[in-house]
């Protein structure tokens, strides 16, 4: 059976600028959507919502859904990703609480798409993705029968 890892991502936007979390992966600085594995006791926002806590320390709820895509990493790793977007008034503070987590960084979609240092090209993607004007309500990707 075909069990891909699902992960969460939220595109937050203030300003004219993106939110990315930096962390050291092999020795290099990379940069990343707030983003992470969904857990088995949440639903995708819940996820998102904990994950962008955890890696900012900034409490929001994601506005809308943006995109899912599936994809298979280098190490042939297959991936459903959720992509969910927050715009803020304005960039915060960020405090993560997250130890992987070396800190964060507000950057311009430029700076990040024409950037050496992605996590993943699912972060320029993302911002790609956030420059078309499609948003989707969160209901879209919405539980049923939630017992939790």
């Amino acid at each position: 059976m075909f069990k891909p890892h699902v992960t969460v991502a939220c595109v937050v936007h203030a300003q004219g600028r993106f939110l990315v979390v930096e962390e050291t992966i092999g020795h290099k600085k990379l940069w990343n959507q707030p983003a992470g594995h969904l857990e088995a006791d949440e639903t995708l926002l819940q996820a998102a919502e904990r994950e962008l806590w955890e890696e900012t320390g900034i409490r929001a709820t994601p506005q809308s859904f943006l995109r899912m895509h599936q994809w298979i990493a280098p190490d042939n790793t297959p991936f459903l990703r959720f992509a969910f977007v927050i715009e803020l008034l304005e960039p915060l503070l960020t405090h993560p609480n997250d130890s992987d987590i070396d800190g964060c960084l507000w950057l311009t979609a430029d700076e990040i798409l024409q950037s050496a240092n992605l996590r993943s090209p699912l972060v320029a993607e993302s911002i790609r993705c956030y420059q078309q004007p499609e948003r989707y309500p969160l209901d879209l990707v919405g539980s049923f029968n939630w017992p939790l």
